[in-house]
């Protein structure tokens, strides 16, 4: 036996499963591509380019921009607080802007105005031509009442009380901090947003419907599936009834169905998903279970006194949850393709919430036409997220198979 069999020899199932994964390139690829997307999803509006509540920040001005587009723009504080918000909103959702955002074609200084021509996109720009207070631009003002003397403004903020500064130097802040050049990598949608960050906004929902759905099924597939075939008898019989009804109902059907009942909006899908996909997970358990509760481990637990439940999620259950995990896998990706349909047609998560279907559905009428990309880039996102769990899927598979014996030590 050599080195290497010695090694696997020593390890647990879970050990050598993992062994026999890292060799499947195939996976490695899933596991990196849900990785990406896993960080995508958590740092959400930190890594963002727009990291504004759903990534809704619309400028009306420069619609269906190209990749690669750059405008410079101009930032205008708003008169307002600063809103307290929780980790969990700043994840889920992001921070709206403190400032308006206007894109701006040209601008100049006089005196303490700043004076901009407003960016249209047209080949002749002729834009309208906007005057702000460089106080106002910078500070949120308790009120409007700017004076100005001796090359000083004064003013008053809502946080800071009065304020004495020079407008040169509010001059040289608005130059350096309000007036920026924005690129968008992957161009505007038709409302004016920054496309990849509404991608990126999107991952989120794709990820948490599948970790609801999955979640959700496996609670009810693991309960209807380990009490029908431990018990078996009536109680079985009653399951696979109820079963076979969920199985002859299409699965897009269902879903529409129970949203309907429940109504639209985020959570509503999750829970419609994940109501329509325990049945493969009851259906492996059961049968898994028919097979395990004549063994000989369970014959000693009832020998020993131990109750149904104890036998039944202490000792049965853990040896079934191979084939559960992979299951849960090919659900996931399952998951993400309903919402994404569902959101397509209109009644998954609701606007502006960003997802890949609704982002397909708006732009769908741009394919036959220069920028079908508006399209196709969540297509392939959702492609790249489906394929990803289904390659991990059929890693895990083929590294749980006790027949394999690639891997398997010699004896």
């Amino acid at each position: 036996m050599d080195k290497e069999k010695k090694d696997i020899a020593s390890k647990s199932l879970s050990q050598i499963a993992w062994h026999r994964l890292k060799k499947n390139k195939l996976s490695l690829f899933g596991l990196f591509i849900i990785g990406c997307a896993v960080l995508v999803a958590i740092l959400g509006p930190l890594i963002r380019p727009d990291g504004t509540p759903k990534s809704n920040d619309q400028i009306l001005e420069i619609t269906t921009k190209k990749p690669g587009f750059s405008v410079e723009i101009l930032k205008v504080t708003k008169n307002q607080k600063e809103k307290e918000l929780s980790a969990w909103d700043y994840i889920s959702e992001g921070v709206e802007n403190d400032f308006v955002t206007v894109p701006i074609y040209d601008y100049s200084f006089e005196g303490y105005n700043l004076v901009v021509e407003k960016y249209t996109g047209a080949n002749v720009n002729n834009g309208q031509i906007l005057k702000y207070n460089i106080a106002d631009i910078l500070y949120s003002l308790d009120h409007n009442d700017v004076t100005e003397s001796n090359g000083f403004l004064d003013f008053y903020t809502i946080d800071g009380g009065k304020q004495h500064v020079a407008v040169a130097d509010l001059i040289a802040r608005v130059k350096e901090e309000n007036i920026v050049s924005q690129k968008y990598i992957l161009g505007t949608d038709k409302y004016g947003r920054d496309l990849l960050s509404r991608l990126m906004a999107g991952t989120w929902i794709s990820l948490f419907v599948g970790f609801i759905s999955v979640f959700i099924s496996l609670i009810i597939g693991i309960t209807l599936g380990s009490l029908a075939g431990y018990f078996r008898g009536w109680l079985d019989d009653l399951v696979m009834w109820f079963i076979n009804v969920v199985w002859s109902i299409p699965t897009l059907l269902l879903v529409i169905a129970i949203t309907m009942a429940l109504g639209k909006g985020t959570w509503q899908v999750f829970i419609a998903v994940g109501l329509t996909m325990w049945v493969e997970v009851a259906r492996v358990v059961r049968g898994q279970m028919l097979s395990l509760r004549e063994k000989e481990f369970v014959e000693a637990g009832r020998a020993l006194g131990f109750t149904n439940a104890r036998i039944i999620f202490k000792h049965i259950i853990p040896n079934v949850l191979g084939p559960v995990i992979v299951i849960s896998a090919i659900n996931f990706a399952a998951a993400i393709l309903i919402e994404a349909g569902l959101s397509f047609l209109g009644i998954g998560a609701q606007p502006p919430q960003a997802t890949w279907g609704k982002i397909i559905a708006e732009h769908k009428g741009y394919i036959i036409t220069g920028k079908a990309y508006l399209a196709i880039l969540p297509g392939v996102a959702i492609i790249l997220m489906v394929l990803a769990f289904v390659l991990v899927g059929n890693g895990i598979r083929d590294s749980l198979d006790s027949k394999a014996v690639d891997d398997m030590p010699t004896v």
